[in-house]
């Protein structure tokens, strides 16, 4: 496995893992087969492994912390905070309630998530989501104390603006963005990366496959469970995947002319744009894990990248990322 840099210091796998899948948002799975792709991801060198505390909320951090029990300097971790969490109701669940920002809470997740990792440090801790009640500098400032501390490596944030990365920056060095960047959602494009690699932080794109779409792993005849938030997205109703199926198709023609999977030609795009770019995508499977992995020996041409962003152009993709609940813990620019 290749490694690349983000932001000055923090050296990683060229391709990561989103781990979110194994217990959130997709319906989860059993543990062992969870903790089997996960020691399956260390054993090939994936060993950049992206967690947070809402995912579960909380389960997602417990299984790493179960998985990586002997391996804990093999890997980099990169957990989030900056959601409120209700306590747990009469069902005995938590769930995300609201963001929460402030440095109190900064230092309350990370110890939090310290136990739930079975570690000292944190790798890599990212704010989650700009709270709009609480300056991002007030929040930035926390997590930079939290590094002073010895209890956080590296900071980053999540899906922010252009403006509201530089003002992180200017309170902390900031390794790493982590937004949404795949062929049919390129929002950052405009501002948040030119502005990252202006700031020599690295881009960190997760959903790079589109959730799922764009390795033709799901499609308009998908009956989505209950516990699956695709059932809810905008671009994931059966109209959007309808109108959307042709870009897929000719990603696959595409695909097959290079001898790839339509995961891979995806992937190999987003790692193309640049060696600042450590896409991560989630699976819960051995199996896709693999396939996935195989894009880091894609090499394309300019004339390939062409062809592939003409074949999904974005502003033609039909359907939001988010519904409106959603939509709200993001910046204006980041909202398709």
């Amino acid at each position: 496995m290749r490694t690349r840099r983000l932001g000055q210091d923090l050296e990683v796998s060229a391709m990561g893992l989103g781990c979110m899948g194994m217990s959130h948002a997709y319906g989860g799975q059993e543990e062992a087969k969870s903790i089997a792709t996960l020691h399956r991801a260390v054993d090939i060198g994936v060993t950049f492994l992206d967690t947070a505390e809402v995912y579960g909320p909380y389960e997602n951090e417990i299984l790493l912390g179960k998985a990586l029990a002997g391996m804990r300097d093999k890997v980099t971790i990169a957990t989030k905070f900056g959601f409120r969490i209700a306590p747990e109701g009469a069902d005995g669940t938590s769930r995300m309630i609201g963001l929460d920002g402030r440095p109190e809470n900064a230092r309350r997740v990370a110890e939090a998530s310290l136990k739930r990792l079975g570690t000292d440090v944190i790798d890599l801790y990212y704010l989650h989501r700009p709270d709009p009640e609480v300056p991002i500098e007030e929040s930035v400032g926390a997590m930079g104390d939290l590094v002073r501390a010895g209890k956080v490596r590296f900071v980053g944030v999540s899906e922010t603006s252009a403006d509201q990365l530089r003002r992180a920056h200017r309170e902390h060095p900031i390794a790493a963005i982590q937004s949404e960047w795949s062929l049919w959602t390129r929002g950052i494009e405009d501002e948040v990366l030119p502005t990252a690699r202006e700031l020599g932080i690295g881009i960190v794109p997760f959903s790079p496959l589109g959730r799922g779409f764009l390795a033709g792993a799901v499609d308009a005849s998908t009956e989505f469970a209950e516990t699956d938030f695709r059932r809810n997205l905008p671009r994931f109703q059966k109209e959007a995947m309808e109108a959307n199926a042709r870009f897929v198709a000719t990603l696959d023609r595409i695909a097959t002319d290079h001898g790839v999977t339509k995961a891979q030609l995806a992937l190999a795009w987003v790692l193309a744009r640049g060696d600042d770019v450590v896409p991560i995508p989630g699976t819960r499977r051995i199996d896709r894990l693999e396939e996935n992995v195989g894009a880091v020996a894609i090499t394309l041409s300019p004339d390939d990248i062409a062809a592939i962003e003409a074949a999904v152009p974005a502003a033609e993709v039909v359907g939001d990322r988010y519904g409106t609940r959603t939509t709200a813990y993001l910046p204006q620019s980041e909202k398709k």
